[in-house]
């Protein structure tokens, strides 16, 4: 017999769900059978499947060791999954992946920076995205157990492109994995971007148009108006730091986030962000690769305001949380960061961006 209690990773799963975590081998309608044989009991009771779990419910499984071995993998599958976990990221056995990189870390929120080239999340079953990279940090922390990743798997809970770096966050409970996602829905979290684009930008302002994707070229189009449902509305927010004749310094408030927004929206302006190899200036960004080394977009999502929701972790509510800015944007904006010694991490509202990580 083999006994499970149910945590709050657990509470509001449905049981037969919670069940193929646990005994992924076994069919749908063993485990109905098994149910109504009373060989799997909840709190000690009979069971169908549909219940949802509370905190501290308790599962019995009333098999035998090698039917439970049979059904939950074997020791050799639940081992390789683990070590996939665990070696999922450059450097091998041994080495934590995020290590140098976590901004804040509490019991149920974990802020990191993504560096660019990562995805956020696989776009192929074979790849390396920050999802992977996250488990084998918990995984190595002690933060998370092979047994409870078998039941519950924290993820990331926003996206960037794979070629923009910045701040992503993840949650490490079921509870806060499910408000996050619903604040980011709401657009309750805001969050800034630090980017340069061509030309001259001397006024703040909110620009507005709709966006249609062209999945065939992995583009989008920013219109005035919208042609069909599947255009959606795209609002941005932008603002001036250091103007050069060139060139501006912007902070980007992403008040609705799609595909390619940034990208996109400032270069329908005539605005296109530098280095950018989609949307921006060929020509600019070859002058800009000799004269300073440019070889990546330059956006990078630094900043994140987590509003004053009683539902949000206490460890994050009403907090704000900064990531370092990349030397470039140093480099070729050399008058934009007067405002120092504004830090990254954890500071009040009406922070800058800094170039150092707390």
């Amino acid at each position: 017999m083999k006994e499970y209690t149910a945590g709050r990773n657990e509470a509001g799963q449905r049981l037969d769900k919670f069940l193929f975590k646990i005994l992924p081998e076994a069919g749908r309608g063993f485990l109905c059978k098994m149910m109504r044989k009373k060989n799997i009991t909840l709190n000690g009771g009979k069971c169908e499947g549909n219940e949802r779990l509370s905190e501290g419910d308790v599962v019995r499984v009333w098999f035998s060791d090698e039917t439970l071995e049979k059904f939950s993998g074997g020791k050799a599958g639940r081992a390789g999954r683990a070590d996939k976990e665990t070696q999922a990221a450059p450097g091998g056995i041994g080495k934590d992946p995020l290590r140098d990189l976590i901004l804040f870390e509490g019991t149920e929120v974990l802020l990191f920076s993504k560096p660019r080239g990562l995805l956020s999340q696989k776009a192929a079953p074979g790849d390396i995205s920050a999802n992977e990279h996250l488990i084998r940090h918990l995984l190595m922390n002690g933060s998370l157990t092979e047994e409870q990743l078998r039941t519950f798997r924290p993820a990331v809970v926003n996206r960037l492109d794979r070629n923009t770096g910045g701040i992503l966050i993840a949650g490490k409970t079921l509870p806060a994995l499910q408000i996050l996602s619903e604040l980011l829905k709401k657009r309750e979290i805001e969050k800034y971007y630090l980017t340069g684009v061509a030309g001259q930008i001397t006024e703040a302002s909110e620009i507005r148009g709709f966006l249609r994707k062209d999945p065939s070229s992995n583009r989008v189009l920013v219109v005035k108006e919208p042609a069909s449902e599947e255009d959606r509305e795209i609002r941005t927010g932008i603002e001036p730091l250091c103007v050069l004749p060139d060139r501006t310094l912007l902070r980007i408030h992403l008040i609705t986030g799609r595909t390619h927004q940034i990208r996109a929206h400032l270069a329908s302006a005539g605005h296109p962000v530098l280095g950018d190899p989609k949307y921006g200036d060929r020509a600019l960004n070859e002058r800009l690769r000799r004269e300073a080394g440019l070889r990546f977009q330059l956006l990078h999502a630094f900043e994140l305001r987590f509003p004053e929701n009683g539902q949000l972790p206490e460890e994050v509510r009403g907090k704000v949380f900064r990531d370092k800015v990349p030397e470039m944007f140093e480099k070729l904006f050399p008058d934009g960061w007067k405002e120092k010694p504004l830090k990254a991490g954890a500071g009040s509202p009406d922070q800058r961006p800094g170039a150092e990580r707390n």
